[in-house]
């Protein structure tokens, strides 16, 4: 099922329940891309991360976590 398909039976649902409509897919997409990229901008990512704890003798975790 596709986003317009979902929609579809999303509007259905709240037609049958007496509830709003709900959005249709994408119309928040620019307004959250813009708040993402504002995020990025006020929050960039540093350098200078935290040690991640490692495993095993050689202080390499394995892919298996063993």
């Amino acid at each position: 099922m596709d986003a317009m398909q979902q929609h579809m039976l999303d509007t259905y649902r709240a037609a049958c329940l007496g509830e709003p409509a709900p959005p249709p897919p994408g119309r928040h997409d620019r307004r959250t891309l813009r708040d993402l990229y504002h995020h990025w901008l006020t929050h960039p990512p540093t350098e200078n991360r935290p040690a991640r704890h490692r495993s095993g003798p050689s202080g390499h975790s394995s892919p298996s976590g063993a």
